[in-house]
């Protein structure tokens, strides 16, 4: 006859048996599972890997047809860092006159530019004597406080070296409603159809006459026609502001866009000295 301490033994070893089979059986089924779940998981990245490589091989067929190769577009040029601090708080003015003001500015007077910018100020020599209709414009406008507030929405890196500001639309296509004369077109600076960094001229549409309120800023020397009105001239520190801007480059990564630093004029004074 078995003992009740045999008995007790007998029970405890079975039942440790039977614990051993669970954890057998379960880690064969959690093995299979994995198994399945790999083979899962591998037929996805393939499948992805294909999928992308059928995404960029992929040609609609148009192309093929007329013998062009298809080449993947450029990706988006990283951004630099923005030199520049917030714009001045208030909005661009709505204005626009019918036709150029009367010229009152004193052609045998100097004049300077100030262009306090979200970047630093750009203080420029204005050749009054030389250019009368182009600074009686800028003193006009800048005292009813046109410029202000508005962004300068081009620069260019590529051929010519420039920052282009002066539009109250920011788009390139604004203007003060009214144009001015071509002046100064012969200027002593512009050599061998060079501007010369350091120049502030009029931008125009390409036919004579058409400047507005547009103007550009070169920071490097730039081979252009003599057909944009030179009449003022940055200042040193003025310079070291302007490349500040220049080196941030421009949005595009193309060589001509929208600078990639804030500018934005947020007060624009012409004064007699």
């Amino acid at each position: 006859m078995v003992s009740q301490e045999q008995r007790r033994r007998q029970l405890a070893r079975e039942k440790f048996l039977r614990q051993q089979q669970r954890r057998t059986a379960a880690r064969r089924k959690t093995h299979a599972r994995n198994a399945v779940i790999a083979s899962v998981l591998g037929v996805v990245v393939v499948g992805s890997v294909v999928s992308y490589a059928t995404g960029v091989f992929k040609d609609d067929g148009k192309k093929a047809n007329a013998g062009a190769e298809v080449t993947p577009s450029p990706s988006a040029p990283s951004k630099a860092p923005d030199p520049c601090e917030k714009p001045a708080a208030g909005k661009v003015a709505k204005l626009s006159w019918k036709k150029e003001p009367a010229v009152t500015v004193d052609k045998s007077a100097a004049y300077t530019m100030k262009l306090a910018t979200t970047c630093g100020d750009i203080d420029v020599d204005l050749k009054t004597a030389a250019a009368p209709h182009t600074v009686n414009s800028f003193g006009f406008l800048a005292g009813k406080g046109f410029f202000d507030h508005t962004k300068c929405h081009r620069l260019v890196t590529k051929g010519i070296y420039v920052l282009q500001c002066g539009d109250p639309q920011g788009t390139g296509g604004g203007g003060p409603g009214y144009t001015i004369p071509d002046e100064n077109l012969k200027d002593k600076s512009l050599k061998s159809g060079i501007y010369p960094a350091g120049t502030v001229a009029m931008a125009n549409t390409g036919q004579k006459h058409t400047g507005g309120s547009q103007f550009f800023l070169v920071y490097q020397d730039s081979k252009l026609p003599p057909t944009y009105t030179p009449f003022g001239t940055i200042s040193k520190s003025g310079m070291t502001v302007l490349k500040k801007i220049a080196a941030a480059g421009e949005s595009t990564g193309q060589g001509d866009g929208a600078p990639n630093a804030t500018v934005v004029i947020n007060k624009l004074t012409v004064s007699k000295s």
